[in-house]
C-alpha cells in the first residue's frame, strides 16, 4: 500500500541511526523485522513510500512503530536558534525518527550492544533469532525471516548454544534477563507506567544493565522521548562543544530526539568537518 508522509522520514538515516539492530537496506528499499513481524518498505516518490504490509498491519503496528503521529518537524523547530552545533546537526539528521519498539527485544538488543560495532551486534541479533525465533517468512530471494526469540526460547537454550551466537561475556546476562522476566523479577510490560526516574532505578538491578543500557532501552524501547543515552560519540560532543553543559531543560521532553541528531551527525561526516576527532 501507498503511504504520504508529509513529515520528517527518512529510511536510510532512521536504518543508520544506531537504535534499531533489524532494520536493514535491502534490493531498493529496506526489510524491517519488529518482534514477530515483518516489513519491506521503500520510497516511490518524493514523501510517498510504499509498505508491502495490509492497511491493517499498517494502521494496527506499523504506523504506531514509525511514530507517524508525532510531528518531528516540530520537534525540530523547537531548536534553539543560537545552537548552532544542534542545529547543524538536526539538519543533518532530518528524517530520523524514534521507533517504537518492543521493550524485551530492546533490552537483550542494547545487552548484546556493549562494547560491539553495529554489524557484530547485528550479526549476533540474527544468529540468536535463526537459532531459537520462529520462522515469519521468506524475503524475496528466499532467505527465512526469524522472529525475535521470546524469554522462553531463549531460557531454553544450552550455553554452547548462546555461545555460538557470538555474545561472548553478554550470554550470562542475555539468558539472566530472559530468567528474570520468566519468574517476574523483571516485569517489562508493567514497567510502562512507572516514572521515568523509578524505570530507571529498576533497570539498573538488572544484571548486566548499566546507564548508558538503561537509558537505551527507555528511549527505544519505552519511547521515553527525553532520555538522554551517552556514549563515546555523545561525551565527545559534549566535551567539545558544549562545555558549560547542554540545555536539557529547554529540549524536554524530547532531549532524546535531540540525543539521536547529535549522534547520527558526530559519527559520520560532520566528525571531520567539526573536528571533534
Amino acid at each position: 500500500m501507498k503511504i504520504k508522509i508529509d513529515d520528517d522520514f527518512d529510511l536510510e538515516k532512521i536504518a543508520d541511526s544506531g537504535q534499531c539492530f533489524r532494520f536493514n537496506k535491502f534490493g531498493d528499499g529496506y526489510s524491517v523485522t519488529a518482534s514477530d513481524k515483518h516489513l519491506f518498505v521503500k520510497e516511490i516518490s518524493p514523501s510517498e513510500y510504499e509498505f508491502d504490509c495490509s492497511k491493517d498491519d499498517f494502521d494496527n503496528f506499523w504506523k504506531s512503530y514509525f511514530d507517524l503521529d508525532v510531528s518531528y518537524r516540530d520537534i525540530r523547530g523547537r531548536i534553539d536558534k543560537d545552537d548552532e552545533y544542534l542545529k547543524r546537526a538536526a539538519a543533518y539528521g532530518e528524517g530520523i525518527r524514534i521507533l517504537r519498539q518492543d521493550p524485551w527485544e530492546m533490552l537483550i538488543s542494547f545487552i548484546i550492544s556493549q562494547r560491539k560495532n553495529i554489524p557484530a551486534i547485528k550479526a549476533s541479533i540474527e544468529k540468536l533469532c535463526a537459532l531459537v525465533g520462529h520462522k515469519i517468512e521468506k524475503n524475496a530471494i528466499g532467505d527465512n525471516i526469524y522472529a525475535f526469540p521470546t524469554p522462553g526460547e531463549i531460557a531454553k537454550l544450552s550455553d554452547k548454544e548462546l555461545s555460538s551466537c557470538g555474545l561472548g561475556y553478554r550470554d550470562k546476562y542475555v539468558r539472566k534477563a530472559a530468567l528474570d522476566v520468566l519468574n517476574g523479577e523483571a516485569e517489562l510490560y508493567k514497567w510502562q507506567n512507572l516514572t521515568d526516574d523509578d524505570l530507571m532505578e529498576r533497570l539498573l538491578k538488572l544484571f548486566g544493565v548499566g546507564v548508558k543500557v538503561a537509558n537505551c532501552e527507555i528511549l527505544f524501547g519505552y519511547h521515553r522521548l527525553d532520555a538522554f543515552p551517552k556514549d563515546v560519540w555523545i561525551n565527545r560532543v559534549l566535551e567539545s562543544k558544549y562545555p558549560k553543559g547542554f540545555n536539557f531543560e529547554r529540549y524536554k521532553p524530547y532531549n532524546g530526539v535531540m540525543q539521536q541528531y547529535l549522534f547520527f551527525y558526530s559519527r559520520s561526516n560532520g566528525v571531520a568537518q567539526e573536528g571533534i576527532l
